[in-house]
């Protein structure tokens, strides 16, 4: 029974059944002075605090606690007192004799009272479009390959609560400059300003106070966008400064990453994650009234107007052509058209993609590889020089990335092997070298279904294969023959007759020739 029910009982025995105060508290076993104040209120007074000094934690004790706790101030933060280190410091330099948990009361409630312990938080208000929150966090993904960590790009308006997710191939400055876009892309606007952690993309060096040495790109990106920029406190303090997006990333990394997804590659990742930041849209954050979507309809238009033109987010080098056809960017080789061997080229090398122009014009483009010294090489940008020696095409680096990416199917090693037969080592290796250079004009898919149905009629051809596939794009009236299985042509075999009565009639012509000289 708690105290106030049993108040309760003191005050029914003697107002309804009239029971007197010595009797109540002979029946009840409390003391009078009990019954007394139960008739005086039916909530029971608080208990009155001694004034007394305490015996063990005295005040002398208390000022030096309070002392340490104030030079903790200013000391870093993972090396700062916490309470057994008080205790114990307490025992060996003053002979403390009290209990661990007497300090550590005191030294909890002294901390809060301090404002040294994390654990009050001042409530903001947001005005639509004021105020955005950046940070990256980490999700583990399968992949065809198997099992990896991606950095995922988070921007969250502080107003509605709308968020913008995206997985990122590794966590550069380029991704994340790329990334402000396809946010900025995805919001229709830019906010006013941006709150961030000191991650070293945008801040290269810490100053006194909040002020920070920014990296030029970006400072351009900021001036481009035209919005201001603010970092948080390096630490725990500062997570808690933007608590919007700390707080989202687990919540989102939960509904929409659990179980761990499987993906293709990181397109349908991030279409995963896409999905998941519009079905988020209709969640009402606690404590307030109206759906994030409701309230991005209010903030949507305070929004900043994006500039015409996009920031240029490429980084844009100028190599020279190896004479195997590659230049290196960064810490890794990208195959060219071998004909430009020697020449200088333009490369830009965006978050997921190379691009490689030469006089204006696009000559290469390739998925980027962020290891050091790899390669990314393409057949097609050798055929020409592999019809100058087509025995180096079975050996070739490029043919075997293109069997490690799937672009080289079983067909073409079938019709090879017949082209091979048909004529000859090198003959064989030019024809389907032929083949190849038909990707070029047409796409990798009807190429692959004019070889299959080559090598289903037994014609082993690269004009072919030609034929077909220009059958198959321009379709049937374009005046020329369909070819015919040649499996009906069987019926005409005839066996091959014998010439060794011709040698003979040729042996006798000669021996005639010398008779009549």
């Amino acid at each position: 029974m708690t105290k106030v029910e049993r108040f309760e009982d003191i005050r029914k025995r003697h107002f309804v059944h009239e029971q007197s105060i010595r009797g109540i508290a002979v029946e009840l076993h409390v003391h009078r002075r009990m019954v007394r104040q139960a008739l005086e209120g039916a909530v029971p007074p608080a208990r009155k605090q001694p004034e007394r000094e305490p015996v063990v934690l005295t005040h002398s004790f208390r000022q030096i606690i309070d002392q340490w706790l104030l030079e903790d101030r200013k000391a870093p933060r993972k090396q700062r007192h916490t309470a057994r280190q008080i205790f114990k410091r307490l025992v060996k330099k003053y002979e403390f004799r009290g209990a661990e948990s007497t300090v550590r009361k005191y030294v909890g409630r002294r901390k809060r009272e301090l404002a040294l312990s994390a654990s009050a938080y001042v409530p903001l208000d947001h005005l639509p479009g004021e105020e955005a929150e950046v940070d990256f966090y980490e999700a583990k993904v399968d992949f065809p390959e198997g099992r990896r960590k991606v950095d995922i790009f988070c921007m969250r308006a502080c107003y509605s609560g709308k968020e913008f997710h995206l997985a990122l191939p590794c966590a550069t400055q380029q991704a994340f400059l790329e990334a402000h876009l396809l946010a900025f892309r995805y919001f229709g606007g830019v906010f006013a300003k941006l709150r961030y952690d000191n991650l070293s993309d945008a801040v290269k060096k810490m100053l006194r106070g909040r002020r920070r040495e920014e990296t030029t790109r970006f400072i351009a990106l900021r001036s481009h966008y035209l919005f201001d920029s603010e970092f948080c406190r390096p630490g725990k303090e500062g997570a808690h400064e933007k608590g919007g997006v700390e707080q989202a990333q687990g919540r989102f990394r939960r509904t929409y990453l659990v179980p761990v997804p499987k993906v293709g590659g990181f397109d349908e990742l991030n279409e995963l994650l896409m999905n998941g930041c519009g079905e988020d849209e209709g969640r009402t954050i606690e404590g307030r009234s109206q759906s994030i979507a409701e309230q991005w309809q209010q903030e949507r238009s305070q929004l900043r107007t994006l500039p015409s033109k996009a920031f240029e987010i490429a980084e844009v080098s100028s190599p020279r052509v190896d004479e195997k056809g590659r230049v290196r960017v960064r810490t890794n080789w990208y195959s060219v058209p071998i004909g430009l061997v020697g020449r200088r080229v333009e490369a830009r090398l965006r978050t997921g993609w190379l691009e490689v122009l030469h006089a204006g014009k696009l000559v290469a483009a390739h998925e980027r590889v962020y290891g050091r010294n790899e390669e990314r090489l393409k057949l097609d940008h050798y055929l020409e020089l592999l019809q100058h020696k087509p025995g180096a095409l079975e050996r070739c680096r490029p043919l075997r990335q293109a069997r490690e990416r799937g672009e080289w199917p079983d067909c073409y090693d079938q019709l090879w092997q017949k082209l091979k037969e048909r004529y000859g080592e090198s003959g064989g290796t030019r024809q389907m070298l032929e083949v190849l250079l038909l990707h070029r004009q047409s796409d990798s898919k009807a190429v692959h279904q004019a070889v299959q149905r080559t090598l289903s009629y037994g014609c082993y051809e690269a004009a072919a294969v030609r034929l077909i596939l220009r059958q198959e794009q321009q379709g049937p009236d374009i005046g020329v023959a369909p070819l015919s299985d040649l499996g009906d042509l069987e019926r005409y075999n005839r066996s091959a007759g014998d010439t060794r009565a011709y040698d003979m009639l040729l042996r006798g012509c000669a021996v005639l020739q010398e008779i009549s000289r």
